[in-house]
C-alpha cells in the first residue's frame, strides 16, 4: 500500500485520512469491546456515587483508556501491520505504543469537547513540556458526521507549537481558546484520521440517534518519559529502524 500522499499531509496540514481501513472481523471486534468499555465506565460511576468522573459524563461522554492493559484482544489492531504503515507514513522509523482509548458521545445528548492538542493534555496531567510530538489516529467504529459530533481540525496548526490550555472546572476539559476557520472530518466507519498531538482539534455534540464511537490509538517516536525520569504511560517498541518488532 502507497501511503505518500497521507505521509506528505501529515506533514504539511497535521493530519492524514486513510479510508476505511478497518474491515470486517476486526472492525467488529473494536465495536464489542467498546461497548464493554462503556459499561465499565458506567460501573465505575456507579461505584462512585456520581455521574462524572474525570472526562467521562453518563450518558452523555465517555472516555476509557489503557484498555488493552485489560482485553489483550485489542492488540491484534494496535500492532497489526496497518497500524506500522501508518506510524512509518507519519512518525518515521521509530515508534511506540503509547496509549488506547475509547471515546464514545451518546445518542442526541453527546457532549462536545473542547479544542486543544493532544500535546496540552501531557502537560496539564503533569508531563513534560519538552516531549517529542507524537501520533493520535482516531479511528472512527461509525460513520462519523457533522450530525453526530465528527473531529474538526485546524490545518497546518500544528507548526505553531504548544500552546497554554486551560482546565474547565464544569467539564474538566483542557482547552485554548481558537478564532481560526476549523474543517470538519466526514469520515466513514473504519476509516482512521491521523494527527499530530499539536494539531489543533474539537469534535462536537451528538445530535444523532446513535452513539458516535472512536477508537484512539497513540504512538511517540520515543519513550516518553516524566520530569522524574519514570515512564508515562506506556513505551511498547512497535518499529525500530523501520522494522517492526511487536506483533499483535
Amino acid at each position: 500500500m502507497n501511503f505518500d500522499a497521507q505521509s506528505r499531509s501529515f506533514r504539511e496540514q497535521g493530519y492524514a485520512l486513510f479510508d476505511q481501513v478497518l474491515t470486517g472481523p476486526l472492525l467488529d471486534m473494536l465495536r464489542a469491546q467498546c461497548d464493554d468499555f462503556v459499561a465499565r465506565e458506567n460501573a465505575r460511576m456507579d461505584a462512585a456515587s456520581t455521574d462524572h468522573l474525570g472526562l467521562s459524563h453518563r450518558g452523555s461522554r465517555y472516555f476509557a483508556n489503557e484498555c488493552q492493559r485489560e482485553q489483550p484482544a485489542l492488540r491484534t489492531m494496535l500492532f497489526a501491520p496497518l497500524m506500522a504503515d501508518i506510524c512509518r507514513a507519519t512518525l518515521g522509523d521509530d515508534a511506540y505504543f503509547f496509549l488506547d482509548q475509547y471515546v464514545v458521545k451518546g445518542a442526541e445528548q453527546g457532549m462536545a469537547f473542547s479544542w486543544h492538542q493532544d500535546s496540552g493534555y501531557v502537560v496539564g496531567n503533569g508531563g513534560p513540556a519538552d516531549h517529542p510530538p507524537y501520533l493520535t489516529c482516531w479511528c472512527a467504529l461509525d460513520d462519523a458526521t457533522v450530525e453526530n459530533g465528527t473531529v474538526r481540525v485546524i490545518p497546518g496548526s500544528h507548526r505553531g507549537g504548544l500552546l497554554p490550555h486551560d482546565r474547565s472546572p464544569e467539564t474538566a476539559d483542557l482547552a485554548v481558546d481558537i478564532a481560526q476557520t476549523a474543517v470538519p472530518l466526514a469520515v466513514r466507519a473504519g476509516s482512521i484520521v491521523a494527527f499530530s498531538s499539536l494539531l489543533l482539534h474539537a469534535t462536537g455534540a451528538n445530535r444523532s440517534d446513535r452513539p458516535r464511537r472512536v477508537y484512539l490509538a497513540q504512538y511517540t517516536p520515543r519513550p516518553l518519559l516524566n520530569a522524574d525520569g519514570h515512564l508515562r504511560r506506556n513505551a511498547i517498541a512497535f518499529l525500530r529502524d523501520g522494522r517492526q518488532v511487536t506483533f499483535g
